[in-house]
């Protein structure tokens, strides 16, 4: 299975009013993918209980929505994102508790509404997650999360991500156009094109594909990350400033990429392999974020799932000069 990025919608949440246009966008989206009226209602549902939480207890925040394909289909991701202090997850997940100026079903009772649901808050702020997939297919959730967002707004991002699933192995891209806009979009694109064909090829023979699909583009910043499984390995290629890294509970590795520019010039890129890497996060992202950030400053946060990760790093680390991607990946042969 190919999955190829999109970017995220981020809806505002700063009044009563914007709830309803959260409840609306939600709902429609759903049944543009397929869902039938009763799980765009479930929809609807958590989408209005998300935005009534973080007006209640953050006065303002975002709500970040975007499809999940899978085999034969596409779920829904609705994350809560919030910069406030305060947030008492266990009395919000309690039966009963209501958010305010909704039906006070809590988040409770939304956490069973969901297919996946997930809080992550501290003194920062919180990031609830919430996903749901038809009812009528049984769907493994794919344990990874993305958040992706131009600069400005801009329809056009010249970030782009791409995730390549066959059975238990995964091979992971992100490419960062030079600059932003339509013409950083088109290199990238041209780069993600050429992996999609082979994206568990040799990595230096991958390489040099994207590399020519790129020549005569403004070329990019690219990173791939090849997981094998069976043999318990991650094989990972960089070139430019793409920023990786492997994570466990007690320690983090950073991924080593090369100098240059893909489409442009760079030396030949040695890959670099990771052994006993089953369990870990790989974290992936554009120099639109920070590197500073450290995951174990969170605690638990590492046990959390991936797509709150991701909006954890980009809610916090965000530079807000550029384009920024976050791909965040649980490594386990789960993913088959």
């Amino acid at each position: 299975m190919n999955i190829a990025g999109t970017l995220t919608d981020v809806l505002l949440i700063e009044d009563s009013s914007q709830i309803g246009y959260a409840r609306r966008t939600a709902q429609k989206l759903a049944e543009t993918i397929g869902f039938d009226t009763t799980d765009a209602g479930r929809v609807a549902l958590v989408a209005t209980e998300l935005a009534s939480n973080v007006l209640k207890h953050a006065q303002r925040g975002e709500l970040h929505l975007r499809t999940l394909p899978f085999k034969d289909g596409h779920g829904i991701e609705m994350l809560a994102v919030d910069r406030a202090q305060g947030f008492d997850v266990h009395a919000c997940l309690t039966d009963g508790f209501s958010t305010g100026g909704t039906q006070g079903i809590g988040l409770g009772a939304v956490s069973r509404q969901t297919d996946v649901f997930d809080v992550y808050a501290d003194s920062r702020g919180a990031v609830l997650l919430a996903r749901l997939y038809p009812r009528t297919h049984k769907v493994v959730d794919l344990r990874l999360g993305v958040s992706q967002h131009s600069l400005a707004n801009d329809p056009a991002c010249g970030d782009v991500w791409h995730l390549a699933i066959d059975g238990a192995n995964l091979s992971a891209l992100i490419i960062d156009g030079l600059g932003h806009g339509e013409e950083a979009e088109r290199a990238a694109r041209a780069g993600e094109k050429a992996f999609a064909h082979a994206p568990f090829a040799s990595p230096v023979l991958l390489l040099e594909d994207m590399h020519h699909a790129m020549i005569g583009s403004r070329g990019g910043a690219l990173a791939f990350a090849q997981f094998d499984a069976q043999r318990d390995k991650l094989t990972f290629t960089g070139i430019g400033n793409i920023g990786a890294s492997l994570i466990a509970a007690d320690k983090s590795r950073g991924l080593a990429s090369h100098p240059g520019i893909v489409g442009g010039q760079y030396r030949k890129a040695q890959p670099f392999d990771y052994a006993h890497v089953n369990g870990h996060l790989l974290i992936m992202y554009s120099d639109g974020l920070q590197s500073r950030w450290n995951l174990h400053d969170y605690p638990g946060l590492v046990h959390r799932h991936p797509a709150v990760i991701a909006a954890v790093l980009h809610r916090d680390f965000c530079r807000g000069r550029d384009d920024v991607t976050v791909l965040v990946v649980a490594l386990e042969a789960a993913h088959g």
